[in-house]
């Protein structure tokens, strides 16, 4: 890690980071004389800012502050080291940590834990996930009343329409997305493709798929980081809030995963274009856990506004063949590749405990051999399914008794989120609208 740092003697601070239960950033800005101390030993804080509320707030009465006195946990540097900053104008690094307690064993609330938990379970079956992630934003004019898509730099227009894959969006704002790519490249986030979505001012960029569920986590919530932020450098906001606009496409975040054996192949793959029993069994796991799971893929008060039927966000719960209205579509081409698309989250989600939920299930469905209802063909919205929670109390609710969630994710973890959801929903009643808008809009 030192190397970094004598390879870049730019840089004149530091910042040290975890991320908490909402993926906020937690943690420190260092001077850079001290940074060899904090690589080497890490730094401390409360283990109770692991579990802040989305303002930043303590949760009342949570047994982590004043019952037992408010103690630290110890927070180590994660395995990416020291990463450049490119949306602050000083020279500065950022070194990405994650908790554990004082003898060393790893802290439970900790939504980075959670997805170690669930893929050293992997590890002892002798399988290794394979995940790509798809990232969609907005970018905003929010500097008035009202949200407003910004200037295009080329034409000083505003173009309020939609732009499905209109390259002349991706042209106008040329400059921000060679600065994007840029970034990426220098913090090893692997973005591939770029398109315009359906909303003004909306786009889609994918994380490519690696052998790695870790760094495929540590990649969506860096993303999302430096997006924001470099946004706030060319004088606009990006959000991945899931709906800023009532009238126009929510953002979504999706998923795909195969699974490799020992031998590096695709236990999905059995040569044809249905896929395996272990395919079919993955995908029994995940429709099991998935209104349980509701309250990960979509944790805030805005993000029900995108689950409206025939508006591209799953509401039912079913999977498909090359099916884009089903919650879970298993995309075509070679058997090698056959994988499951993760359709539901929205762009306002945690990514460490999005990926843990989705696997986790997935391992489940695999570990009890457990057979899904038949693939839906067809419109799916227009179909009788089960459905998934569709306000923010009912997935609270769901999240607390289903039994798939225990296999996932450790109690405190589990306690910790029902209790800052729980907190959050009461005080998000006092809020318009437009203030919960103010609110998420760059914050998840």
């Amino acid at each position: 890690m030192s190397d970094y740092l004598a390879d870049h003697p730019e840089v004149k601070s530091i910042r040290v980071a975890a991320a908490d239960l909402n993926g906020q950033a937690r943690g420190k800005r260092i001077a850079r004389r001290f940074a060899g101390k904090v690589a080497e030993e890490g730094t401390r804080f409360p283990y109770s800012v692991m579990n802040l509320d989305i303002w930043g707030e303590d949760i009342d009465d949570s047994p982590l502050v004043f019952e037992a006195g408010d103690p630290d946990g110890v927070l180590r540097p994660t395995e990416r080291g020291f990463l450049p900053m490119p949306w602050l104008s000083a020279p500065s690094a950022l070194l990405p940590i994650w908790m554990f307690h004082e003898d060393g064993r790893p802290y439970d609330g900790d939504p980075r834990q959670a997805l170690a938990h669930v893929l050293a379970r992997y590890t002892a079956r002798g399988l290794t996930p394979v995940v790509a992630t798809e990232l969609e934003f907005y970018i905003i004019d929010d500097r008035g009343p009202d949200l407003r898509v910004p200037k295009s730099p080329v034409s000083g227009k505003r173009r309020h329409q939609a732009e499905t894959l209109a390259m002349r969006q991706l042209d106008a704002f040329d400059i921000f997305f060679t600065d994007l790519y840029d970034a990426c490249e220098a913090m090893d986030i692997p973005a591939d493709t770029a398109i315009s979505e359906a909303g003004p001012g909306q786009f889609e960029i994918n994380l490519m798929h690696q052998p790695d569920a870790m760094k495929a986590a540590d990649d969506a919530w860096l993303f999302k980081v430096m997006v924001r932020g470099l946004a706030r450098k060319h004088g606009f906001a990006a959000s991945f809030m899931a709906k800023p606009y009532a009238d126009y496409s929510g953002n979504g975040l999706h998923s795909h995963f195969s699974v490799l054996d020992a031998d590096g192949r695709n236990i999905f793959d059995d040569g044809g274009p249905e896929g395996s029993a272990a395919l079919r069994h993955a995908v029994a796991g995940c429709l099991a856990a998935m209104p349980g799971s509701m309250l990960i893929f979509a944790p805030h008060a805005s993000s029900y506004d995108r689950f409206v039927a025939g508006a591209h966000a799953p509401t039912g719960i079913a999977w498909g063949y090359e099916n884009r209205t089903t919650a879970l579509r298993i995309p075509a081409g070679a058997p090698a590749a056959r994988r499951i698309e993760h359709r539901v989250a929205g762009g306002d989600i945690n990514p460490y405990l999005f990926i843990a939920a989705i696997l986790g299930a997935a391992l489940n469905g695999i570990e009890d051999a457990a057979m899904p209802p038949a693939a839906v063909t067809g419109n799916a919205y227009g179909q009788s399914l089960a459905q998934l929670p569709t306000s923010w109390g009912a997935a609270i609710d769901s999240f607390a008794a289903c039994p798939q969630i225990p296999r996932i994710f450790r109690p405190e973890l589990v306690t910790n989120l029902l209790a800052t959801k729980r907190q959050e929903r009461h005080y998000m009643a006092e809020l318009s609208p437009e203030e919960q808008t103010q609110l998420y809009l760059d914050t998840v």
